[in-house]
C-alpha cells in the first residue's frame, strides 16, 4: 500500500508550521494574514504586465492588408 506524502507547510510571512485545518490557513495567524494584506495594498506585491505604448500598436487589420500584397 502506498505511503501518503507528508508535505509540511509553512506560513509565508514567518514560516512558522501551519495546517490546512487552521482558521487562517494559509497563514498561521490574523497578524500574518493583515501583514499580507498590507503588503498587497501597499504595493509591495506587483504583478508585472509588458508595457506597450499606444502609439506604437499596430491594428491587426493593417497587418492582414500587408500579407495580401
Amino acid at each position: 500500500m502506498p505511503r501518503k506524502r507528508l508535505i509540511k507547510l509553512r506560513c509565508p510571512i514567518c514560516k512558522k508550521p501551519t495546517k490546512t485545518a487552521d482558521l487562517d490557513f494559509p497563514f498561521c495567524s490574523e497578524r500574518c494574514r493583515l501583514i499580507d494584506l498590507g503588503k498587497w495594498a501597499s504595493g509591495g506585491y506587483v504583478i508585472s504586465s509588458p508595457v506597450t505604448d499606444a502609439d506604437e500598436a499596430v491594428p491587426q487589420d493593417s497587418l492582414d492588408d500587408e500579407d495580401r500584397n
